[in-house]
């Protein structure tokens, strides 16, 4: 069949990176089996079994030069993945050929990889969390004294700063990487279990002797990097291990979803906007059209996420004791799909966030559009202190104020509020007098203090820890 009559996943031609395809791929994932392998055999040599130096150094020769078309043949015979790459193996090194996989079952392979893919991918997600904030921190310090709208209920409120705003997004952030490290932090190999967990194949090679087999683990969990292995299982790690790291995923395609959802609102509003290209086509009908197709793009990503942190739940909840096998069609498409799907998510937030477009003008417009409500407690106070009544005051600004608000929603009007308090002679304030409260920066609060702050107490301590050098998304399409 001709490869454009087959279906191809668009995380490979359209969304994920390379470098987490990578992990996902199948030279990953067969040549960590290879490294299991060898550790195994290291660890058993090392415990007194009759393993030879030479057995090991011919499995390390071919540990990368999987021979896949030796594999695949003897798969259409046996319909066993694993015994097939054993097979494999042991036809490139017939010497080791008798103590590859000595005392192990499937899942000493297939699990413990999908525990170093998992770390390695999530290792992955949080270098690019990491750049997300860096930029999103350049923004804030940028913008953290820009006044602007900000809104509860979608209705313009108290006023923020546009770099006040960013670190609300940079918070999200952070706490998922405080999670996902969290998940990473108690990662553990599931080691040598054995075909129920009760590790009996090793109880027989080393004759009843526990303290070898404990070792054993050790042994292992330290040749692949980790300080230990599960304390105990049936034949695989604890399926909500994936509900967990799934879990942690949503969260971040959650906060992804905020920022996107943000960000389409903020260009509707004419405010913000993401890179758009010299050459980029906005609609295929409306030639005028900045459509914001990253940040939309972000949404569709994130709500597959979040629906696809369910699959590893149910499939943790519904495990029949020790193991069954319906995990596993499952588990290698959700646990790979959303790590992908949550790659391609921080690409483009990385990409937008690396140029956001502020139209400060715009922003200030809008603004001013709406002090004149926001100044009218202000006002009302300062009348006050010149001798006024403040429940009358009350009143007389409420009906000035929604007859100002009816001019521009009905009549299509600009907002008069201000003339029409300063033409009411009832209220001790001259108009000059009540423009000295109608500069946005009074109505910001803490929000500048509160930027630089955050960006010195939550960001740095982040930044330090985790940024390795600048990653730039640019994307398929």
């Amino acid at each position: 069949m001709n490869e454009k009559d087959k279906y191809i996943s668009p995380f490979s031609t359209r969304y994920a990176s390379d470098e987490m395809q990578h992990i996902f791929s199948e030279n990953f994932k067969f040549r960590c089996w290879r490294r299991l392998w060898i550790a195994l055999a290291k660890a058993e040599k090392e415990l007194g079994l009759d393993i030879t130096d030479e057995q090991i150094a011919e499995l390390e020769a071919h540990k990368d030069d999987i021979n896949y078309e030796v594999a695949q043949e003897r798969e259409k015979a046996c319909r066993h993945d694993v015994m097939s790459h054993v097979y494999a193996y042991g036809k490139q090194c017939p010497k080791a050929e008798s103590i590859i996989h000595l005392g192990a079952t499937s899942c000493y392979v297939g699990d413990n990889t999908d525990v170093i893919i998992m770390a390695e991918a999530s290792k992955l997600v949080m270098e690019k969390c990491v750049q997300v904030i860096k930029n999103l921190s350049v923004f804030a310090e940028k913008y953290k004294d820009l006044p602007c709208l900000a809104y509860t209920h979608l209705q313009p409120a108290q006023l923020t700063t546009v770099g006040k705003r960013a670190t609300l997004w940079m918070y999200e952030l952070i706490q998922d990487m405080h999670n996902l490290q969290y998940q990473l932090d108690n990662l553990k190999l599931l080691g040598s279990k054995g075909t129920t967990g009760t590790q009996a194949s090793f109880v027989e090679l080393f004759e009843g002797d526990e303290e070898k087999i404990d070792k054993l683990e050790e042994l292992i969990a330290r040749e692949m990097g980790f300080a230990s292995c599960v304390a105990v299982s049936g034949q695989t790690y604890s399926r909500k291990t994936d509900a967990y790291f799934l879990a942690a995923l949503s969260g971040i395609a959650q906060s992804a979803y905020k920022f996107s959802n943000d960000m389409r609102l903020l260009q509707s509003f004419e405010e913000c906007e993401e890179p758009f290209e010299k050459s980029q086509i906005g609609s295929s009908a409306m030639p005028y059209k900045r459509n914001p197709m990253r940040c939309e793009r972000i949404s569709s990503l994130a709500r597959y996420v979040i629906a696809d942190s369910v699959n590893p739940a149910m499939t943790a909840g519904t495990q029949w004791f020790e193991r069954t096998l319906d995990d596993s069609a499952n588990k290698r498409i959700s646990v790979s799909e959303a790590f992908l799907a949550v790659d391609a998510i921080l690409n483009i937030y990385i990409n937008v966030t690396s140029n956001i477009v502020v139209y400060d003008k715009v922003v200030t417009r809008r603004v001013m559009e709406k002090l004149p409500f926001m100044a009218t407690e202000n006002i009302m106070m300062e009348s006050v202190k010149r001798g006024g009544n403040r429940q009358e005051l009350h009143e007389m600004i409420r009906v000035h104020s929604h007859a100002a608000a009816a001019k521009v929603k009905l009549e299509g009007g600009s907002n008069d509020l201000i003339d029409r308090i300063a033409q009411d002679e009832r209220i001790p304030l001259s108009k000059e007098d009540i423009i000295t409260h109608l500069d946005p920066k009074k109505y910001i609060g803490r929000s500048v203090s509160q930027v630089e702050s955050f960006l010195r107490n939550e960001v740095a301590p982040i930044v330090e820890r985790y940024y390795k050098g600048e990653i730039k998304a640019e994307l398929n399409v």
